[in-house]
């Protein structure tokens, strides 16, 4: 019963430590920029040794991307959260409503993103993992699109629920690169809400049902 009593507290201090690298990690890229942060620095904004980096961490690489994944996890859940309706069909306006009012548009973590972006677009193989992740949200949006199909139609132009969710990724991301320079949230949201709605309806703001016009 110690020995697991002790396991318990180093897992759990482990995971605390893991937390607060990800966290310093954080704010000195926002403020200092992917790419011009050392190990060192992100060990000295969280208080603890080069060790305890690489206890959790086998690189800057590693790191960012675990950032990234608990940001694209957050940002699947906002958007599957959203999404989820009671019974096969889906309100597309309403669901855009919801998704537009909840979804993740933080200043700083798109500064981090797009710093990294940059960085992975000059490394074949950063750029693979850094696809992957991307996919997650994608497959999170196709995978309830997909689940509405046969009950909610989709514009044509758009194909299947993939290629609607490859158009909502497209729409956040132009939106996201143009918070960066006027740093407007509240008219971030307003354009995303007419992007989404445009392109996930038959351009009337009104959803359509499967076999309508059968």
């Amino acid at each position: 019963m110690a020995a697991r009593a002790t396991t318990g507290r180093v897992t759990r201090r482990r995971a605390r430590t893991r937390a607060n690298l990800l966290d310093a990690a954080f704010r000195v890229f926002a403020a200092k920029g992917f790419g011009r942060v050392s190990i060192e620095e992100v060990c000295e904004a969280a208080g603890y040794s080069r060790g305890a980096f690489y206890s959790n961490f086998d690189s800057l690489d590693e790191l960012f991307f675990a950032l990234y994944r608990e940001r694209a996890e957050l940002i699947a859940e906002q958007v599957s959260g959203a999404l989820a309706l009671d019974g096969p069909d889906l309100d597309v306006t309403a669901a855009v409503d919801r998704v537009t009012e909840v979804l993740l548009l933080d200043r700083d973590w798109l500064l981090v993103k797009t710093d990294f972006l940059v960085h992975a677009a000059r490394d074949p193989a950063v750029a693979r993992a850094l696809l992957d992740h991307r996919a997650r949200l994608r497959r999170a949006i196709a995978d309830r699109l997909g689940r509405a199909h046969g009950h909610t139609a989709l514009p044509a132009v758009l194909g299947d629920a993939e290629g609607a969710a490859h158009a909502v990724v497209a729409a956040y991301d132009g939106v996201t690169t143009q918070l960066l320079l006027d740093r407007d949230v509240a008219r971030a949201r307003g354009r995303l809400k007419q992007l989404l709605t445009a392109l996930l309806t038959d351009g009337s703001g009104t959803s359509g049902r499967a076999g309508r016009n059968a």
